[in-house]
């Protein structure tokens, strides 16, 4: 599941590839495609058409253009180790023309703690052709070979991205320059224990085509003015939000209309809603309306190679507060290079004798610069902490580094996005001991020959032990779930006494295919969560996982009980939306367990960790609620495709689902008339003629009642409705002030008239017909020509607008109107609706709206309703790609960000399993891949507040046994008294989830009975709920006031029962 971030919202046929000619040599491995490989998917190539089905997510992160260069790209990732698979892994899922893998390498021990494509049967065998399988299931349209000679400029020549990981620098200042004065792209990265490495070279002459990966903003304009530069004025509905040196064009301006169509200019921003633009002084007068639009330009941009940028490196800072380590970390990076020429390996963890001589390297290094890479002091701990750690290889960091560098080779491919400028440093020092003076020793971090070898070289064998034991709760098993439970079973998380319980309730669709990587073709349909324990059991035998299929929620907390929660050593989050996450955090801290908590937003991710009694909870700060379209915007004046598509997704709930639920319910719940009476105002009337019309006015009997019945429809929406409208508000219409009413945001309609030739009113009929055939049990046909000849002979009533018809102009007008009901029609309705004994002769059936299969009618008909509108009210019309996002609320999710974001997370989890104790150790990040943009920040302090001298926090809470030591329950007034007794607190109200069980203001005779009652009696009596077996203890909400009669705020009470 991918989840939106920073805000809690609820984001082929071709010609063989090159390298098949180039790589037939002996050394080289390649998996052959037939031209349709089995699952559907065929292969890249210039001409491929893109598979929107697999692609989906991901489209709508980088578009149809760039997704078409990234198939003419073939890529090289050399090195086969942690950091290199995770960069292939990402890549191939990206969809580039072809990968080529290359290593030299055998498998060995220290592979394994990153590797995820090794297995212990394969040390020993050539890293590049055992992974060069299994990276080439994950995406049938990328051809994946291995290639394990020694690289030599010529064979690099058939690339047009060239990355280099596990490499000397020596190759990568060779390759470097070559790839710099041959046009290819080049990208070196490297990981070293906790640092890491990216240094990316695209060329003298780069072209950014977007360099924020944001849509294009848009404006109504009031006012132009005429001048040397015109003032351009718009509604004061929202802000602009352009910026200097943005450029802009125009359209529909009346008056001044030689800005229509302009080519892009540049604006400079006056305030929020003014901007100047070009001299207007000649141009014919402004009378009203028009639109501005962003125009996207594209940026040149250049980057020196990797030799002459050693000297004079441009650094992007990870974070800020380590603003001064990546100079020092740029020299460290050169001293462990030849600390590694001189001696044919890293140096020894935790070495003393190493760590001096790597600083020796280091200031010698440092000593040779000429260039501004030269620092003043060198920082000889943070020198010793990478020798330290150095010949570690951790998965976390791979999987944050191999997440970045595969957006670069994306960003190298297409153009968009900016790249990293030039050279990346990252390290993550808080994950080790929070002791200073700790300094691991050589024997706790010895290689044992074991598939941990890696990450024990920089945490010991204590830390592993440790791992093995933990108890985790993963919630969710999609993009952010998988890659989760990679990073846990490489670390060795839950592989001996412990285990990780993953749940999820929804199964593989081909969509999740292009990032939920532990997914393939064949395991669509089958149930997430036992898909994923079963493929990370590949990747580490000795990892315990077992997969649940609950929804976590009020009703599985009989499953997910006390028991089971005080079992947990902490809870991750993998979720898609904002409530699920709440109710989590909520359980977090009622059971004061850590929560690791994530999210993905097209190339935006953020990580916030969740500590028990040290940091605020996930749910202690929140967004400001989404901007909701008004109705009466949506009813009679849209003005954008979003208003268009809300429309048509409100007919489409409006048409199919809730007419069949509600008449469903009318035939089968004996108590639905008595709620429907109840319901406020005109909502009775309304429910009941729906329901009358479901079951005797429109109900069809065959096919051709239904192309009828949509006849009718469109012609009711697209015709008559509009026609009414433009009665009521005739186009030269103007308001009180004597302003025209068709202006600004309300954009004046006109009426459609049907027409058989027309295929989007074809679409529209054949879509409404099915889904309307659908509902009722009917059978559906897709016959266009029968169509067409049934709907030449349906007569439409002739339709004269009428006077009196009152349409509402603003949301304020439409809740003043007070509806009155006619209680005659009602009474009326009562006899003429069919006996609910009827129920056999209707087969209704309630459509649930689904946007990712194509065959059912769904977008079809969201489509083509909403451009029908959007054509009568001149809005330019979406395609099914665009309709499909906003109508089906697509959260855009990519591979790479989901990856990076998932490795800080891990990192986060290594603190939480050492028990750090300090705030400044953990950190909540924010990144955006586009920019590219990383913030890393402490968590936020849970706030503290006070009663009388007592401090507490959200994690703090009173503990009250309901049962007593003679073995009897508290009554309510024992209760009271309680409180008063111990904390000198005077109760004035006490409620338990939405119960309220006392207040203040009771009446007397209520409050007498209640206060002999045992507590757990008055929950069950006011909440009309039994407690289920499984409860051990009843959270209470207090109000209280103090001996002052002062009211103070104070925790909650868990009560406990059993």
């Amino acid at each position: 599941m991918s989840s939106s971030p920073l805000s809690k919202k609820r984001r082929v046929s071709g010609s063989e590839t090159k390298t098949g000619s180039n790589c037939s040599s002996s050394n080289s491995v390649r998996t052959e495609l037939s031209h349709t490989p089995a699952n559907g998917m065929a292969k890249n190539g210039n001409d491929a058409e893109i598979d929107e089905g697999l692609y989906s997510r991901q489209l709508y992160v980088l578009g149809h253009d760039a997704m078409k260069r990234m198939q003419s790209s073939n890529v090289l990732i050399s090195g086969m180790r942690g950091l290199g698979v995770e960069i292939a892994k990402n890549v191939i899922l990206g969809g580039v023309k072809s990968v080529t893998l290359h290593d030299q390498g055998m498998a060995e021990w220290k592979d394994l703690s990153s590797q995820f494509y090794l297995r212990e049967e394969d040390l020993g065998k050539n890293r590049a052709d055992v992974s060069q399988s299994r990276l080439a299931e994950l995406n049938s349209y990328v051809p994946v070979t291995s290639f394990t000679g020694t690289l030599t400029n010529e064979y690099l020549t058939q690339f047009q991205v060239v990355v280099l990981t596990n490499s000397s620098l020596e190759e990568q200042t060779r390759f470097g320059d070559f790839c710099h004065n041959n046009g290819i792209k080049f990208i070196v990265a490297d990981t070293r224990g906790l640092f890491g490495q990216l240094f990316c070279d695209f060329g003298e002459e780069m072209l950014v085509f977007d360099t924020n990966g944001e849509q294009p903003l848009s404006a109504m304009i009031s006012m132009i003015t005429k001048d040397g530069a015109g003032v351009v004025t718009c509604l004061d509905e929202a802000r602009h939000g352009f910026e200097s040196g943005d450029y802009v064009t125009f359209t529909e301006v009346q008056g001044m209309t030689e800005l229509n169509g302009c080519e892009p200019v540049e604006i400079k921003t006056l305030g929020p809603y003014t901007f100047s633009i070009c001299d207007t002084s000649s141009f014919s007068d402004y009378v009203r309306g028009g639109i501005v639009t962003q125009v996207k330009m594209p940026k040149k941009i250049a980057f020196k190679s990797l030799s002459s940028s050693m000297a004079e490196p441009e650094f992007i800072l990870t974070d800020f507060a380590k603003f001064d380590r990546p100079g020092h970390l740029h020299v460290g990076f050169q001293a462990l290079h030849a600390f590694e020429k001189k001696h044919s390996h890293l140096p020894k963890p935790w070495s003393q004798s190493d760590s001096d001589e790597l600083v020796t390297l280091a200031e010698e290094v440092n000593a040779a610069q000429t260039g501004s890479a030269k620092q003043e002091q060198l920082d000889q701990a943070l020198i010793k902490k990478l020798s330290y750690v150095a010949a570690g290889d951790l998965a976390p960091v791979n999987a944050f580094i191999g997440g970045l560098a595969a957006q670069e080779v994306m960003k190298a491919c297409t153009g968009k996005f900016m790249p990293i400028m030039q050279w990346l440093y990252f390290d993550a020092l808080e994950c080790l001991p929070e002791a200073e003076e700790t300094v691991l020793t050589e024997e706790e971090c010895a290689p044992r020959n074991c598939r941990y070898d890696s990450q024990i070289a920089v945490f010991g064998s204590k830390l592993q032990e440790l791992l093995a034991k933990q108890r985790y709760f993963l919630v969710g098993a999609g993009a952010i779930g998988c890659e989760l439970l990679k990073n846990f079973a490489m670390m060795g998380l839950a592989s001996g006494d412990g285990e990780v319980i993953v749940t999820d309730m929804d199964t593989i669709e081909k969509s999740n295919l292009n990032r939920q990587f532990l997914f393939r073709p064949w395991d669509v349909t089958k149930m997430k969560s036992e898909t994923a324990a079963a493929a990370v059991k590949q990747m580490n035998p000795k990892v315990r996982i077992t997969g649940h299929q609950n929804r976590v929620g009020p009703d599985t907390e009989k499953v997910y009980d006390d028991d089971f929660f005080e079992s947990l050593d902490g809870v991750a989050n993998a979720l898609d939306n904002v409530d699920a996450r709440m109710y989590m955090d909520r359980r977090c801290v009622y059971y004061r367990k850590p929560l690791l908590e994530s999210g993905t937003l097209g190339t935006k991710g953020n990580v916030q960790v969740v500590i028990p009694f040290l940091t605020e909870s996930y749910s202690s700060s929140q967004d400001p609620p989404e901007k909701s379209i008004p109705i009466c915007t949506l009813k009679n004046f849209p003005n954008a495709i979003e208003h268009t598509l809300q429309w048509a997704r409100d007919e489409f709930e409006g048409l199919f689902k809730q007419p069949a639920e509600n008449a469903l319910q009318y035939l089968t719940d004996p108590k639905f008339m008595e709620r429907t009476l109840k319901l406020p105002g005109a909502q009775p009337l309304e429910v009941l003629e729906a329901v009358y019309k479901s079951l005797v006015t429109d109900k069809p009997r065959n096919f051709d009642d239904c192309v009828a019945w949509a006849r009718n429809h469109w012609q009711c929406q697209y015709n008559n409705n509009i026609r009414q409208l433009l009665h009521n508000f005739p186009p030269e219409q103007l308001t009180s002030s004597g302003a025209p009413f068709w202006s600004g945001p309300k954009r004046c309609p006109h009426a459609l008239e049907f027409s058989t030739d027309n295929d989007l009113h074809m679409d529209y009929i054949m879509a409404a017909a099915n889904l309307y055939a659908i509902s009722y049990g009917l059978p559906m046909s897709t016959d266009r020509p029968a169509l067409t000849k049934l709907l030449q002979e349906i007569k439409v009533p002739e339709f004269t607008p009428k006077s009196g018809v009152k349409i509402h102009v603003s949301d304020q007008e439409l809740q003043s109107a007070n509806a009155s009901v006619d209680d005659s029609r009602l009474e009326e309705l009562k006899t003429l609706l069919p006996a609910s004994e009827a129920t056999s002769q209707f087969k209704l059936c309630p459509i649930e709206f689904e946007k990712d299969d194509d065959t059912n009618f769904h977008m079809d008909f969201i489509v083509a309703a909403s451009n029908l509108r959007a054509e009568n009210y001149d809005i330019p019309p979406a395609d099914r790609h665009k309709s499909k996002l906003i109508a089906g609320k697509i959260i855009p999710a990519i591979a790479t960000t989901t990856a990076a974001v998932v490795g800080l997370v891990c990192l986060e989890l290594l603190k939480i399993v050492q028990k750090h104790t300090k705030l400044e150790s953990y950190k909540n990040g924010f990144m955006n891949l586009a920019l590219p943009f990383f913030a890393f920040s402490e968590p936020i302090a849970a706030p503290k507040h006070k009663y009388y001298e007592i401090d507490w926090t959200l994690w703090d809470r009173f503990e009250v046994k309901g049962i007593q030591s003679n073995g009897e329950e508290m009554t309510l007034r024992q209760f009271l008294d309680y409180f008063k007794n111990e904390h000198k607190l005077e109760i004035t109200m006490l409620s338990q989830g939405v119960s309220m069980l006392y207040s203040f203001f009771m009446p007397a005779a209520k409050l007498k009975e209640r206060l002999e009652l045992p507590m757990t009696e008055i929950v069950t009596k006011v909440s009309k709920k039994k407690l289920g077996k499984h409860v051990k203890a009843l959270v209470f909400e207090l109000c209280c006031n103090d001996d002052t009669d002062e009211d103070v705020e104070v925790p909650y009470v868990r009560y406990t029962i059993r």
